[in-house]
Parts: structure tokens; sequence; C-alpha cells
């Protein structure tokens, strides 16, 4: 994690103070997070079709947690895992309901970006669903573009997959 444990981005949007910051995947807040994530995904999606992130089995050294708040108050998280030297994936990207439309996305996402840069990143990848426009739109507004599954991921018309060389 190095250099990433010292990263945060500090906004404001609707007079509130807006932070972006690294955390523990097991803290409360993030567990909180995740669980409501897997909940919204589980409305959409057969179990098979949903592809997250289990925490405790991957090393921790491979994954950076972002958390997103306003004030004191949680409302989003991404996470950056690094895969193959040179490559990385954005897993976990979710924001409240209540906190869409005010840019907390796109700014986890320029915060993901910026950590896989300093780590020598040149391309990241992502999954996502199909009934998930808002969240396919974010990607293809951040230059990320189609492309086939990757790694362990298998053909799935519910799937999608994107890609964006950081250059």
């Amino acid at each position: 994690m190095g250099s990433a444990a010292l990263f945060g981005i500090f906004l404001m949007i609707v007079n509130q103070p807006f932070v972006i910051t690294p955390t523990n995947p097991a803290s409360s807040e993030m567990r909180e997070l995740i669980a409501e994530l897997d909940e919204y995904l589980a409305a959409l999606y057969p179990p098979e079709s949903i592809h997250g992130l289990n925490f405790a089995a991957v090393q921790p050294d491979s994954v950076t947690v972002l958390l997103a708040k306003f004030g004191a108050d949680p409302v989003g998280c991404g996470t950056l895992r690094r895969l193959d030297p040179g490559f990385a994936e954005v897993k976990r990207m979710y924001v409240r309901p209540t906190a869409r439309g005010r840019g907390v996305g796109r700014q986890l996402l320029s915060a993901i970006e910026a950590i896989a840069k300093q780590a020598h990143v040149h391309t990241l990848r992502l999954e996502t669903g199909v009934h998930q426009p808002e969240a396919i739109r974010l990607y293809e507004r951040a230059g990320f573009y189609p492309i086939p599954p990757f790694g362990d991921y298998k053909l799935d018309p519910l799937c999608l997959f994107f890609e964006k060389p950081l250059t």
C-alpha cells in the first residue's frame, strides 16, 4: 500500500466536506457499505453473475480500499485490486442512493486511477452488470471501453467487462 496509505482527496460538494481516504476493509463502515452493495446486486442478478471480492481471501498488500464520506457519514467505496504486474482491477464500487448524482463515484474512480498510477499499473480492468446503466455510463465517460472477459471471469450475458490504459 505504501504511498496509497497517505492518499486522500478533499472536495466540497453541497457545502459539506467530501473526503476519500484509504481504509481497512474490515472496518464497520466498509462492512456496512459492502452489505448494502451485496443486497443491491442480489436484487439485480443471480448468484452466479455476482463477482464480489472476499477481502479475507486476498493478500492485504494487493488491495487498496477507499472510503468516501460526507462529513462523518460513509457514502461510498471502491477498491483497487492489483493483478499481474502492470494490471489492476476496480472492485466493490458502490455509492449509497442518497449520495448519487454528487460526483462521488467519479471521484472514487479518479482516486483509484491515481493510486494505480502510483503503483505503476498501466491498465485498469473491471466487471459490471448489464442492469447498472449508471455504472456503465460512469466507466465509459472515464475512458473505459468494452473488452472480452479477463482473468478468471467467464462469458456471462449479464456481465460486461471494461478496460482503460493509464498512460
